[in-house]
């Protein structure tokens, strides 16, 4: 007898259909309205734009003439970019253990870990362009009604505390590498910055510490595996697909504040130099791209999908 043929799809094509529509909504998104403004962004980096009095704007090709005057003649944009790059590696690691140490501490249960969640999460809402607005309204009003007494007490608070260069002589008294102890001064310098930053990230880790089953803690307690096992076997392995998740939103994060946006901002719209600043905006681009094309390809072979 002649084996009848299974119609519909498999399980894999199945689940391979359920993401694709999970991003089509992005990709209908990138294509109506990214695809379009990248393209022509490429076009404006590597054209001289003029605007006419008549209005509109004429483009003249000039290639990779953008580019190179970017990397060789610009004063400052090498230093810009290398610093913003220095900053990157530096932030991202740290955002990403913090969170995630933050995650394991908060998903704990206790009084008040609602409050506490919020806490951290409060940075985020704060860092809202209108809520910004309004605070440097705030301050700038408020600086009318501040008297001399505020620089005595700046200058108090100076003298009562510790040089940082006294713990910079101490641990290099230790042999510490200079690399590692320039690491943690950079570290150290940018705290609350890495505080700030990391409330979306807390939220991810939460997630996925809570979508953990308790099946798998309760057979590592059972065999013996101490807190610091259970963390390398277990929690570790299970929010590897997170950390991708993370790894990718801190780096487009932390790449859109940074200096060489700021950048290729005021090129092109405060010296209308509207080529020179779309070739910074395409090679900022273009090294993000890079980056996290290299680290998931790493992180991704090293990654534990639960089914």
């Amino acid at each position: 007898m002649k084996r009848k043929k299974k119609h519909g799809m498999s399980l894999i094509q199945k689940r391979n259909f359920k993401g694709f529509l999970f991003i089509v909504p992005w990709l209908i998104g990138f294509i109506a309205f990214y695809a379009r403004g990248l393209i022509q962004n490429i076009q404006f980096s590597m054209s001289t734009l003029t605007v006419p009095a008549t209005g509109g704007y004429t483009l003249d090709w000039v290639g990779f003439d953008n580019y190179i005057y970017a990397f060789r003649v610009h004063g400052s944009f090498k230093q810009v970019l290398t610093s913003s790059l220095g900053n990157m590696l530096i932030d991202v690691p740290l955002i990403i253990f913090f969170s995630l140490f933050m995650a394991i501490l908060l998903n704990k249960k206790f009084k008040g870990r609602g409050i506490v969640r919020a806490i951290f999460f409060i940075p985020v809402i704060m860092g809202a362009g209108a809520i910004t607005d309004a605070l440097d309204l705030a301050r700038t009003m408020m600086n009318d009604g501040i008297n001399s007494s505020s620089g005595e007490m700046s200058d108090a608070a100076a003298a009562a505390s510790v040089s940082i260069e006294y713990f910079i002589d101490l641990f290099k008294n230790l042999s510490l590498p200079e690399k590692l102890l320039d690491y943690v001064v950079g570290a150290v310098a940018r705290v609350t910055e890495i505080i700030s930053a990391s409330g979306v990230q807390l939220i991810i880790f939460i997630a996925a510490l809570q979508s953990i089953p308790g099946s798998m803690y309760e057979v590592a307690k059972i065999e013996g595996a101490t807190a610091y096992e259970t963390f390398w076997k277990v929690t570790f392995p299970m929010v590897m697909p997170h950390i991708i998740t993370n790894f990718v939103y801190t780096v487009v994060d932390k790449f859109a504040d940074s200096e060489i946006i700021e950048l290729a901002y005021k090129t092109t719209f405060d010296n209308f130099d509207y080529g020179l600043g779309s070739a910074m905006s395409m090679v900022s681009t273009l090294i993000v791209c890079v980056v996290l094309f290299l680290v998931v390809a790493f992180i991704q072979k090293r990654t534990f999908y639960y089914n």
